[in-house]
C-alpha cells in the first residue's frame, strides 16, 4: 500500500493520470519559485529606484544615469521620458496635448509591466481549477476497475476491491497536492502583483505631475 506499489499496480490510465498530476505538480513549484524570487527582486529594485528618483534634483541627468535599467519603475520613467521628448520637440508646445500623451504613455507602461509580470500566474489558475477534476477522473476509473474485479472474481471480498480503491483515492489525494499550492501562490502572487500595479500608477502620476509643472515653468 506504499505510493510506489500503488502507482506500479494502478492501471494504464490511472498511471496516466498520475504521472500528469505529478508533472504539473513539478511544473507549478518550478513556476512558484522563479516567480517568488523575481517579485521579491522587483519590489526591492523598483522601492530603491524611486527613492533615488525622488532625492534626483535633474531628471534629464537621471534618466542618463538609471534610465535603461531593467525593471517596472525605469521601464515607466523611460516611457515618460520619451513621450516628452517626442512632445517638446517641436517649437511650440501643446501642454495639454502633452499631458494627455503623458498620462497614455505612462498608463500603457504600468500596464505592460503588470502584463509581463502576471505572464506565467494563467499556469497556477490552471492547475488549481484542472487538477482536482483530473483526479476525480482517475478516482472514477479506478472505482469502475474495482467493480469489474468484484463481477469477474464473483465476491465483495476486501482484498478483491482494496487495490482498485486505495489507486483511485490515491489519484485524488495527488490531484490535490498539485491544486491546492497552485490555488494558495496564485492568489498570493495576484496580491503581489496588484501592489505592484498600485505602486507603479502612484509613480506614474507622480511623475506625471512634475512634467505638468515643467510645461508651467515653460509657458
Amino acid at each position: 500500500m506504499s505510493p510506489v506499489a500503488l502507482f506500479l499496480q494502478a492501471d494504464i490510465v490511472v498511471k496516466a493520470v498520475m504521472i500528469g498530476l505529478l508533472l504539473a505538480s513539478i511544473w507549478t513549484w518550478a513556476i512558484i519559485v522563479a516567480q517568488w524570487v523575481k517579485m521579491r527582486r522587483v519590489a526591492r529594485e523598483n522601492e530603491r529606484f524611486e527613492r533615488d528618483f525622488w532625492k534626483s534634483d535633474d531628471i534629464d541627468r537621471f534618466y542618463e544615469a538609471r534610465g535603461k535599467e531593467d525593471f517596472p519603475s525605469a521601464k515607466v520613467l523611460s516611457a515618460g521620458i520619451a513621450e516628452w521628448r517626442r512632445s517638446t520637440s517641436g517649437r511650440s508646445v501643446d501642454r495639454e496635448g502633452t499631458r494627455s500623451r503623458l498620462a497614455v504613455a505612462l498608463n500603457a507602461a504600468v500596464a505592460a509591466e503588470v502584463d509581463s509580470a502576471s505572464d506565467r500566474l494563467n499556469i497556477l489558475a490552471t492547475v488549481g481549477s484542472v487538477a482536482p477534476f483530473v483526479g476525480l477522473f482517475g478516482t472514477v476509473w479506478g472505482i469502475m476497475r474495482s467493480f469489474t474485479d468484484i463481477a469477474a472474481e464473483q465476491s465483495t471480498n476486501l482484498a478483491v476491491v482494496a487495490p482498485g480503491i486505495a489507486e483511485a483515492l490515491f489519484a485524488t489525494a495527488i490531484g490535490l497536492f498539485a491544486a491546492i499550492p497552485a490555488v494558495i501562490a496564485y492568489n498570493r502572487m495576484t496580491h503581489g502583483i496588484n501592489k505592484m500595479e498600485a505602486r507603479l500608477a502612484r509613480f506614474a502620476d507622480g511623475f506625471h505631475g512634475t512634467l505638468s509643472r515643467e510645461l508651467e515653468l515653460e509657458a
